[in-house]
């Protein structure tokens, strides 16, 4: 550079400084993109919720002091997380699946729903000294679980007067995000639904064609669905109706719908973070 003229390195030195000059903004819109994308990628890892960590348990329960020869006989099984809202939400389904053993529909707390049934045993066994008590065992497992959405199965095993159950299963679905449980109607797209409600009526007209004419004479005309059981696999979603829901001697009814059918009726956001 010495030995170049004094003019021309002035030149030269003017134009670096307007090329650099020049270079701000750009390396400046360059730093504001990067730390957008990064703050944007925080976010998204952000609202990824950890994988559940389960614990089989025993639910917390306790049964009043019995003195008779034949006493009640309840195993409530239960799945603890490290999420205490989702804790509390089971509790809360079972209590809900003990009442409707009992055909009763009330807001209790899992004690209370066992309170109950402790009750309808003993009014049972009083009408005849021998009655034989109620008998009551309840499964719980989370059957599937994507990101935020959270499949509940719990199963019923019972003894009940002269009526055996055996493996009555019930499912819910709940979002640990917003902390809600979700009905079917609060995952679909609104437009949909006459669509989906064809899909239900459908497969509902061929599982009536299989059924006795006993059955077909109690069974309704069109399916009801909007409060349904509903559960969602590594295929699609689909809904389940218990054996004598649909009707008196009705047996259960699965509806599965395809992925693609599935893709279609949800609302995106809740098809992608589902499947």
């Amino acid at each position: 550079m010495n030995t170049l003229k004094p003019l021309f390195a002035v030149s030269i030195m003017i134009g670096m400084l307007a090329l650099t000059a020049c270079d701000h903004p750009k390396q400046k819109d360059n730093n504001s993109e990067k730390s957008a994308a990064e703050q944007s990628a925080h976010a998204e890892k952000a609202e990824v919720l950890p994988y559940l960590n389960m614990q089989e348990a025993k639910a917390d329960y306790a049964l009043p002091f019995c003195e008779k020869k034949n006493c009640i006989d309840v195993d409530i099984q239960t799945i603890k997380t490290q999420d205490e809202w989702l804790n509390g939400w089971i509790a809360k389904n079972q209590a809900n699946v003990i009442q409707q053993q009992i055909e009763q529909n009330k807001n209790l707390t899992l004690q209370q729903a066992v309170n109950a049934y402790v009750k309808k045993s003993d009014e049972w066994q009083d009408k005849y000294s021998k009655n034989k008590a109620y008998e009551l065992h309840v499964s719980t497992r989370i059957a599937s679980q994507r990101n935020q959405y959270v499949l509940l199965q719990v199963g019923v095993d019972a003894q009940q007067e002269d009526i055996a159950v055996k493996d009555r299963f019930y499912f819910f679905v709940a979002d640990r995000k917003l902390q809600k449980n979700l009905t079917m109607l609060d995952v679909i797209q609104k437009n949909q639904q006459n669509l989906l409600n064809d899909i239900i009526q459908t497969h509902y007209q061929q599982w009536i064609e299989k059924q006795s004419s006993e059955v077909k004479k109690q069974v309704p005309k069109k399916l009801y669905w909007g409060q349904a059981d509903w559960f969602f696999d590594g295929e699609g979603i689909g809904l389940h109706y218990r054996a004598n829901e649909i009707s008196k001697d009705a047996p259960q009814l699965d509806i599965y719908l395809t992925i693609e059918q599935s893709k279609q009726i949800l609302q995106p956001e809740i098809y992608q973070q589902m499947f």
